[in-house]
């Protein structure tokens, strides 16, 4: 293996949100360069994007299917981040174990297999205490967790606003995938997407999940990563191999 060689996993968080955002995804499967998704499996179009990826599933590179752990929503008001939501007590780790043992119970009665990667809606994994559970569910099932393995560098710099939930659509527009293509260092790295159609989405990121499409379709795109040597792959490339801290 060629020490210079560069391999991309593009990844659609919020597969099964609803049947629009699932129709997105797999246009950017199947018209684009994405590879791989993150099922929220409590979501109401879930039982609908695991169809969708079982028709996909075996194609190359092959459409792996991650568990989006959905703790819970938190939206930006008056300067503070207030809960939409909450599937468990954040502050009680039996709670969130509870919570996140069934979400990866639900996962496998609706696949009928393992996640190939785990990661968490709005990144709820990389707090204190929950993270350490979550490392354990990725060792247990030998699958990598999102910015703490080893062997995949994430890339969350394809996304269309700021912290403070203020419009950063050129983030998302294709001048700047391409310049993240470019960038791209040797290793795996996975670029995380938010891809989606539903334009009445009840989301603080809506409109931006359509520019994703567009950009994640581009056929600019797709003959950048040709020409440059990038080749795409999927989290099932790593599904045999061991976790390392």
């Amino acid at each position: 293996m060629s020490l210079n060689r560069r391999q991309l996993i593009v990844n659609a968080d919020d597969f099964g949100i609803s049947q629009r955002t699932n129709a997105g995804i797999v246009q950017c499967r199947r018209q684009g360069i994405l590879t791989s998704a993150s099922l929220l499996v409590r979501a109401d179009a879930a039982i609908e994007a695991v169809k969708l990826w079982r028709a996909d599933a075996g194609k190359c590179p092959e459409f792996s299917l991650g568990l989006h752990l959905d703790l819970g929503e938190w939206e930006l008001k008056n300067g503070n981040w207030e809960p939409i939501y909450l599937r468990a007590d954040l502050n009680d780790m039996q709670s969130v174990k509870r919570e996140i043992d069934h979400q990866l119970n639900l996962f496998q009665q609706l696949s009928g297999a393992n996640p190939t990667h785990v990661d968490s809606h709005q990144h709820v994994h990389q707090k204190p205490g929950i993270q350490q559970l979550v490392r354990e569910l990725a060792n247990q099932l030998g699958m990598p967790l999102r910015d703490a393995d080893n062997r995949v560098r994430f890339c969350g710099d394809f996304f269309g606003t700021n912290e403070r939930l203020e419009p950063m659509t050129e983030n998302i527009r294709p001048d700047n995938l391409k310049a993240i293509l470019k960038a791209l260092l040797p290793g795996i790295t996975e670029l995380s997407c938010h891809p989606g159609l539903d334009s009445e989405l009840q989301s603080d990121y809506c409109t931006e999940r359509l520019i994703e499409v567009q950009t994640l379709c581009d056929p600019e795109i797709q003959r950048l990563i040709l020409q440059s040597g990038i080749e795409l792959i999927s989290y099932c490339d790593l599904r045999t191999a061991t976790v390392e801290q």
